[in-house]
């Protein structure tokens, strides 16, 4: 029997990271080990300072694994009968597009540039959308329980460039694969946690 998916997602210092670290906390008090598997990359001081507090934060017998572009593999490596916690497709997604050929191109402040055309960004698109899928079968194939944690970043200012809102587009997407696919969806709203219903449900 595989192991279900919990999907956690809000906003900003919503509370869905320590929501997430307390269903893996529960899965642990049933005898699962515990696999971390954090995607941020510690680019500078204040990421490097900001990933050794979550990490102090955590119990010391949780193993972590840093896979920036490849949390399938991680999961794949987590041990058969491990709760994992993703954290975070959000930051998983920046990396996949950052990495994106062609990206480069495109600019944040509003000058001129060689923006991805809507073939280039339909590809992009699919391809990402195919990392998710490949993803969620991993998932699907894990004995133990997968909690993926995520950010809402749609319900807020239009992003003033196109990136932030290609960005928000893809993330948005990914979203709704992962929440379709999960057996239970948690909103975290000012650190409180709303179930969402099923993705069927009228």
């Amino acid at each position: 029997m595989m192991g279900a998916l919990y999907f956690v997602t809000g906003g900003a210092r919503s509370g869905k990271s320590r929501f997430a670290v307390r269903l893996a906390e529960a899965e642990a008090r049933t005898g699962s080990p515990v696999v971390f598997v954090a995607t941020m990359e510690a680019l500078d001081d204040e990421l490097r300072d900001r990933v050794a507090r979550h990490r102090a934060a955590r119990p010391p017998a949780w193993r972590t694994v840093e896979a920036p572009l490849s949390p399938a593999a991680a999961l794949a490596e987590a041990g058969a009968e491990a709760c994992v916690l993703l954290d975070c497709l959000s930051l998983w997604l920046s990396n996949l597009l950052l990495a994106a050929p062609g990206v480069e191109d495109i600019s944040e402040d509003g000058a001129p540039s060689a923006a991805m055309g809507s073939d280039a960004r339909e590809g992009l698109e699919a391809r990402i959308g195919a990392e998710v899928d490949i993803l969620l079968r991993a998932i699907a194939h894990h004995r133990g329980p997968t909690i993926v944690v995520s950010n809402e970043v749609g319900s807020g200012i239009v992003p003033a460039g196109p990136l932030g809102r290609l960005f928000r587009d893809l993330l948005g997407s990914a979203n709704q694969q992962v929440g379709a696919a999960a057996d239970r969806v948690w909103l975290l709203v000012a650190g409180r946690a709303v179930e969402l219903p099923p993705a069927d449900a009228p």
